[in-house]
């Protein structure tokens, strides 16, 4: 070490601390990276490798990037799935003995990236910590872009899926676990299933005392039980251990994340992974974009904000028909006031990001122009406030009553900060003038400075008499007055000389040494006192961080609420009655997505289902004809329902559901191992395990996916087992291929049968789109390969094959038919023969009967028996 250069015996140093990240280490205008960080860096980025002296033979690789530009760089190695440290100068090079300090100022990772740039301004950037032990689980999900900061804990029954139905609902960018869980089954599912950073973290930073003391330090509190996690040691585990790690990586300006939640998922209808992605909530299945999702159509929000919160509410829906009915109610007044809710959205579209330019505030890293933005989004809060006054809903008025006009930080960024801010912050030109006196004087003085000069000339000249008296300047002496030698003889007694010429000489004067001082150290004044005002005025935003992450959250609510008005309103939807009940009767419905892409053009279906005479519906017919479609559609006015959203129907009463499940289409997991049948049966076997009476069921072509015998049987058995009132008993949708499925009907409680219609042209078939009772007999596959385009010959051999195949069905259902005839005709025989003998028997009895020994009693009582024995015959 001795031998190596004292700058880079700094370097070892911080980066024996940050061995697993890229060490971004500032040296002047530049970030570099050296060595294997280099070589690194360099190849990620396509920017030049280069070297440097460190005081061996060999030079150290090294390459750099400018620190004003470093971000989009740093992005990018992020999104590679590198940890970046970023080090800093932290003391003033100008005060510094010898090599500047410098040290680690924060660790960006996945899930703690601030970079605008990059990120989706209408999705959160969540971080997340699973905690596990013998006696259970805790989740812990924070944002820190917005401050928002979740916790949770499961039971160890079920843990497993209610965490991966977790990580699907949030989906962060970076996961961390205790050491015991990374090499946990756990920790392999989620890797298979997710593609997410995974890192693990030391044991002792999730312990229950030092994770509870963590919270208590950073939340100023004594206890944690005000935010409901008394006796919730697993949720204090993983929030605790969170929390360290973001402590860690961050160093400071986590201020904004002010309250931890707990949450349980009863607080919403949960939705496992397959739900979400057959249902194409917030992304399609193949592109896996918001155009072709739900979300795609419902998300006509003007805020950044508000579209995060739209997000939330399509993924994770309500259960509580007041809460429910209480949304519903906003919306309607929204939908059926035009010019109320155009007011809200012109107000709405002059608003930036208040959550995330709140993070960068807190993390002093906002400049002047975050501020401005800031101020020009909350100067019409109070015009907001006025025209939610004139609402009559429950919704509207509890915003309206909640909505803080944040004035007072309207007044002080409007009188501190300029209309139009640099972007950087330490060149000045931010700080209005009129803010502060002291700032002022330097301003005049770096403007008015010459003409003061010229002035004090003036004055001079006519106090000394000295016609010629000059004030002139050089970089040596700064400001001084030049006399030449025929007037020396009226230089006053304060003038101090300071240097003789040849033909004149100079002085200077108290007056013009602090005149001078302030215009020549005017500029760098007004650089440094503009910083200083900027940096308190940036604090005196942070302090009101709660505040203002309140009204965001106000501001979101109500975005969302006029954007599923607008799409209401645009799209005739209708508001659905929704309540505790056990019945889904839909008239008229739509697919919301399709229906759009149809521009309109969409045929509309009506769905019944209840607990009791029509609990699960069996619907057969061609592929293309619309079953799939039809389900989803059920599906996805349910949820929007119970988002809180008007649907496409022109009716629905909705019983509230606690679960959607969704068993749609084929995929397989190669990277798991698992065909498309054993994904399937995955699928279904979640559904079975953890679906209730008060669930809707979506099974499509259960059992496709093996021979026709198995496939059958498996399907037969999960039909009878969800119809079970007794198993489960949950209302179902039920799509299939296998006609024998329709015999079930009348068998099974509560099982009806419904079909696709087709109309039929030759050998062509016409899709009706429209669900009617009853059974299809036919498949029509070989006309739907027509419609596919298969060739000709392929079509007509099929038919070929198809028609031997059904005369042999034809047979074998003729000679199952005789067989059954020749039972009925021996049975029938047999029945004949016993009546004959009955008959012999009783003529026999009557011949042997003596009439004249017999009473009048005994005759009758005989006649009587005889009578009964023929009636029975």
């Amino acid at each position: 070490m001795a031998k190596i250069t004292p700058m880079m015996q700094q370097y070892f140093a911080i980066k024996e601390n940050y061995k697993h990240c890229l060490l971004f280490f500032r040296l002047g205008d530049f970030y570099e990276m050296f060595f294997e960080d280099a070589v690194i860096a360099s190849k990620e980025l396509e920017i030049t490798l280069t070297g440097k002296d460190w005081g061996q033979e060999e030079r150290a690789p090294m390459c750099g990037v400018p620190f004003h530009s470093a971000d989009g760089y740093i992005a990018r190695l992020v999104e590679k799935g590198y940890k970046v440290a970023i080090c800093e100068q932290v003391e003033d090079p100008k005060l510094a003995k010898g090599i500047v300090k410098r040290d680690v100022i924060r660790v960006i990772t996945p899930g703690t990236l601030l970079d605008q740039s990059v990120l989706d301004e209408s999705k959160n950037n969540y971080i997340m910590a699973v905690y596990g032990e013998k006696s259970g689980y805790g989740l812990a999900v924070c944002d820190v872009t917005t401050g928002e900061f979740q916790t949770t804990q499961f039971p160890t029954i079920l843990a497993a899926s209610k965490i991966l139905d977790e990580i699907a609902r949030f989906s962060p960018a970076e996961l961390i676990c205790n050491e015991g869980l990374k090499e946990h089954p756990l920790a392999e599912e989620i890797k298979k299933r997710f593609q997410i950073y995974l890192n693990d973290i030391d044991e002792r930073m999730f312990s229950h005392r030092t994770a509870k003391k963590t919270l208590e330090d950073h939340f100023h509190v004594a206890s944690l039980d005000g935010f409901g996690l008394e006796k919730k040691p697993q949720a204090i585990s993983a929030a605790g251990g969170l929390m360290w790690y973001l402590l860690e990586t961050q160093k400071n300006g986590l201020e904004h994340i002010s309250a931890v939640k707990y949450y349980t998922t009863g607080d919403f209808m949960p939705l496992d992974v397959a739900s979400r992605r057959n249902l194409e909530l917030t992304e399609t299945m193949r592109e896996k974009n918001k155009r072709g999702s739900l979300l795609g159509v419902l998300d006509e929000t003007k805020t950044a904000m508000g579209a995060r919160m739209m997000r939330k509410w399509v993924e994770q829906p309500l259960l509580q028909a007041e809460e429910i009915r209480k949304r519903l109610d906003g919306v309607e007044e929204l939908k059926n006031d035009l010019f109320l809710r155009e007011e809200i959205k012109d107000v709405l579209r002059t608003m930036y990001d208040f959550e995330r330019i709140m993070s960068r505030v807190v993390y002093q890293n906002a400049n002047a122009r975050d501020l401005a933005m800031l101020k020009n989004s909350i100067a019409n809060l109070p015009l907001l406030k006025n025209i939610l006054m004139r609402c009559k809903s429950g919704c509207l008025r509890e915003l309206y009553e909640k909505l803080d006009p944040l004035e007072n930080i309207h007044e002080l960024i409007e009188k501190a900060i300029v209309e139009d801010p640099p972007f950087t912050v330490r060149e000045g030109g931010m700080i209005r003038e009129g803010y502060c006196d002291e700032l002022d004087t330097y301003s005049r003085a770096k403007k008015e400075g010459t003409s003061w000069i010229h002035q004090m000339e003036e004055e001079e000249r006519e106090k000394t008499g000295i016609k010629n008296l000059k004030i002139r300047y050089n970089k040596v002496f700064g400001y001084y007055l030049e006399v030449t030698k025929s007037n020396l003889e009226d230089v006053p007694d304060n003038y101090i000389r300071k240097q003789t010429l040849a033909n004149c000489e100079r002085f200077i004067t108290p007056e013009l040494n602090d005149l001078a001082e302030l215009i020549l150290g005017s500029e760098e004044k007004i650089v440094s006192l503009e910083y200083d005002l900027f940096t308190e005025i940036r604090n005196a935003v942070a302090a009101e961080v709660e505040r203002i992450q309140f009204c965001a959250h106000i501001i979101s609510e109500l975005d969302v609420l006029q954007s599923l008005a607008e799409v209401a309103s645009s799209r005739n939807y209708v508001k659905p009655v929704v309540d505790d009940g056990d019945v889904i009767d839909i008239k008229g419905g739509r697919h919301p997505v399709v229906e759009k892409l149809m521009d309109g053009q969409f045929i509309p279906n009506d769905t019944y289902l209840d607990n009791d005479e029509t609990r699960l519906a069996i619907i057969t017919g061609p592929n293309m004809a619309g079953k799939s479609t039809y389900m989803r559609q059920t599906a996805l006015i349910v949820l929007m329902a119970q988002m809180g959203s008007f649907v496409p129907a022109d009716s629905a009463h909705i019983g509230i559901v606690d679960r959607i499940f969704t068993r749609v289409g084929a995929s397989d997991d190669l990277s798991a191992g698992q065909s498309t049948f054993m994904v399937e049966m995955t699928e279904v076997a979640n559904i079975l395990h953890n679906a209730t009476s008060k669930s809707l069921l979506i099974l499509d072509e259960i059992g496709r996916g093996t021979s026709t015998f198995d496939g059958l049987s498996i399907a037969w058995a999960v039909l009878e087992y969800v119809a079970d009132p007794k198993v489960i008993g949950a209302k179902t949708l039920f799509a299939t291929h296998y006609h024998e499925l329709s015999e079930l009907e009348g068998k099974l409680a509560g099982v009806k049968n419904y079909c696709v219609a087709v109309q039929e042209q030759g050998e062509d078939i016409i899709f009706l789109r429209k669900i009617k009772r009853g059974g299809a007999d036919h498949s029509y596959g070989v006309q739907v390969a027509r419609l596919a385009g298969l060739p000709n010959k392929v079509i007509k051999r099929s038919n070929q094959i198809l028609k031997q195949l059904n005369a042999a069905d034809i047979t074998k259902k003729a000679k199952r038919i005789a067989a059954e005839s020749r039972e009925q005709a021996e049975e029938t025989a047999q029945q004949v023969d016993m009546f004959h003998l009955e008959e012999t028997q009783m003529l026999e009895e009557i011949k042997k009967l003596d009439i004249m020994a017999m009473t009048p009693m005994e005759a009758l009582q005989k006649l009587f028996d005889l009578q009964k024995r023929a009636k029975g015959m």
